[in-house]
């Protein structure tokens, strides 16, 4: 399992030292007599981080360049505070206007975006939870079961790319553990409970649909919820790199459109993790957002329990799938046995993440595309009304392999 590997980089503020600054590097900067800059994305956005960047190099650049660059940074000024290796070549840094200069003209700097705010997608109080019993079966009325294949996930990896997890709440019987903290360093415990109820939801024995999934904490989010694109693209960068063996990715949070999020979460698609994520709460276009507009990613809105897409929900083109997300219980921080009733497309992502699971348990060599291709072509068709415009009428369905 991949959740005891904690041998990642820490990735604290780091400011490049003096002797890498004072040092030449050949081939950094482009000539002053025909300097091209790399494209500056995101600038002046609502919610844009003053001063910080990620910074993207091309395709294909060596270890080296990277640090290259940084150094560049380093000696104009800047800060590099995340370092990224697997689902993207860069960093992201504190840069004054020198330090963004000497980056942007940089040699195989493919672009640089201004970091921005990302949030969980979503939590308030609703009625009774009823999702397990939707999505095993294809029409309403709904049942009192839950069905699911034997193997319940057994040998699949889910990261949870959220605040962290209670491990030793009762739902999780052992399968829970810390990854990384990408907040403060430590153990990825949760003290803000979103993140609890999302691998519940994903994975608990009771209120989750792959019941033995292995549950790995990837925090990103600290106790109010709140954090950067700089953060969540470190997050996947770790996944990428450490995961081995059938592995999904649950990231229930939402911001918006950021090039760098959907490219990372692109390549991290590319290199064997499934990703479902929320397509956000603002009852708008999921392509004006991120992770959710992410092509290869599995989208999901959410819906109701009389399956209507629920009225927060984003939804377009960019959504693949509606899942249950009103009034949803799973487990929660407060206690080995607290539960919490939540609403939001954070709740229903992570019955998506499960269904992929319970998929992969089965077929642990399918590839990414076969997971989201299966996910869509086994969907419960033209059950929901309210879908928004451009949106598909497809409704998770979670016994994928029965017919």
């Amino acid at each position: 399992m991949a959740g005891a590997r904690t041998h990642w980089w820490r990735a604290g503020p780091l400011t490049i030292g003096l002797a890498l600054a004072v040092s030449p590097v050949s081939g950094v900067h482009a000539s002053t007599e025909d300097v091209t800059r790399a494209p500056l994305l995101g600038v002046g956005g609502a919610d844009s981080v003053a001063g910080r960047y990620v910074v993207v190099l091309e395709n294909g650049s060596s270890d080296q360049r990277v640090q290259d660059v940084a150094a560049a940074a380093a000696a104009a000024g800047g800060t590099v505070r995340f370092t990224y290796r697997s689902a993207l070549k860069g960093f992201s840094a504190a840069l004054p206007a020198a330090a963004l200069e000497a980056v942007r003209t940089s040699a195989g700097v493919s672009y640089v975006e201004a970091d921005a705010r990302v949030t969980t997608t979503g939590v308030q109080p609703n009625p009774p939870s009823w999702g397990l019993h939707r999505v095993d079966q294809r029409d309403l009325p709904l049942d009192t079961t839950y069905n699911y294949v034997d193997s319940a996930g057994s040998g699949v990896d889910i990261y949870v790319i959220d605040t962290g997890i209670r491990f030793s709440h009762n739902d999780f019987g052992g399968r829970a553990t810390s990854g990384i903290d990408l907040v403060d360093g430590g153990t990825a415990d949760d003290c803000n409970g979103h993140g609890t109820h999302v691998a519940g939801t994903a994975g608990g024995s009771s209120y989750g649909v792959a019941k033995q999934a292995n549950l790995i904490a990837v925090r990103v989010f600290g106790c109010s919820g709140g954090a950067a694109f700089e953060t969540t693209i470190a997050a996947v960068d770790w996944v990428t790199d450490v995961h081995s063996g059938p592995s999904v990715a649950n990231m229930s949070l939402s911001g918006g459109n950021f090039q760098a999020m959907n490219d990372a979460t692109t390549n991290s698609i590319n290199a064997g993790v499934v990703h479902a994520v929320a397509a956000g709460n603002s009852s708008a276009d999921a392509c004006s957002y991120s992770p959710a507009s992410t092509p290869k990613a599995i989208t999901l809105g959410a819906s109701t329990i009389t399956d209507r897409r629920a009225g927060f929900s984003n939804y377009g083109a960019c959504v693949d799938l509606f899942a249950p997300g009103d009034g949803i219980t799973s487990a929660w921080w407060t206690s080995d046995s607290a539960t919490a009733i939540l609403s939001g497309t954070s709740m229903a992502s992570p019955h998506a993440a499960g269904v992929a699971a319970l998929y992969l348990g089965e077929n642990p060599g399918a590839g990414t595309g076969q997971v989201a291709r299966k996910l869509k072509r086994k969907s419960s068709k033209y059950k929901l009304s309210n879908i928004g415009t451009g949106s598909p009428n497809k409704l998770l369905y979670s016994r994928v392999d029965l017919y």
